[in-house]
């Protein structure tokens, strides 16, 4: 049976002032290529809605070249306006832009606390999972707290040059929530499972989750 999931982009484009930043694409792309192949119906949001910033666009890739061709891509909708009740799943999408707006933003956790809690699948790779950090449940817990994550690492955030820029760091902030963090090799995918939450490394590892993803779904058959 078809399922209806949502990919949510951030809107921020300054990497502290370092160099623009935004989505990173094929953290995008290539979930939305494998959800629409599987035969799922896919939406793309984001923070404040509208064409969002890119970052990592690679023109030789065809499913990023197909996504950003996309209507969905081009003109998102706003977050705030989105209902999570249509959704079987969530997926924030990963890129440096995250850090600045996905954990203070009340649609992000809106939405997948909404998501999560109707029985849903709440996934995140690379930067993504800077949803996480705030995502709380109806009873004030953290989504995250004694679950098994994976999340763009301290090392990886060190060799790429802008541990000193983001706001903070993003698996410290995790493990501060109460999660687990479970790093794998740098820049090698890695994708953890926890209960309905899935969660990504870095660009490696957004095409493996979404499999994941669609694995879980799969289970949710009605």
């Amino acid at each position: 049976m078809s399922k209806r999931i949502l990919i949510v982009l951030t809107r921020h484009d300054d990497l502290g002032g370092v160099e623009k930043t935004g989505y990173y694409v094929p953290e995008a792309a290539h979930p939305w290529e494998i959800f629409r192949k599987a035969g799922h119906a896919v939406d793309v949001a984001s923070v404040r809605g509208g064409e969002p910033p890119q970052d990592g666009f690679d023109p030789e890739d065809p499913a990023q070249v197909a996504f950003l061709a996309s209507p969905d891509a081009r003109d998102t909708a706003c977050l705030a306006d989105v209902d999570p009740a249509r959704y079987d799943a969530v997926l924030y999408a990963g890129g440096h832009g995250t850090m600045w707006d996905f954990p203070g933003d009340p649609g992000v956790i809106r939405v997948g606390r909404a998501v999560y809690e109707q029985g849903g699948v709440v996934a995140a790779v690379c930067h993504g999972p800077a949803a996480l950090v705030n995502l709380t449940l109806s009873d004030g817990s953290y989504l995250v707290a004694g679950k098994r994550v994976a999340a763009f690492t301290n090392e990886e955030e060190e060799l790429r040059g802008v541990a000193h820029v983001v706001p903070f760091l993003l698996a410290d902030e995790l493990v501060d929530r109460g999660a687990r963090h479970e790093p794998g090799p740098n820049w090698q995918a890695q994708v953890v499972v926890d209960d309905r939450l899935v969660t990504g490394q870095n660009p490696a590892s957004a095409a493996p989750l979404a499999e994941r993803v669609l694995e879980l779904l799969a289970e949710r058959r009605a």
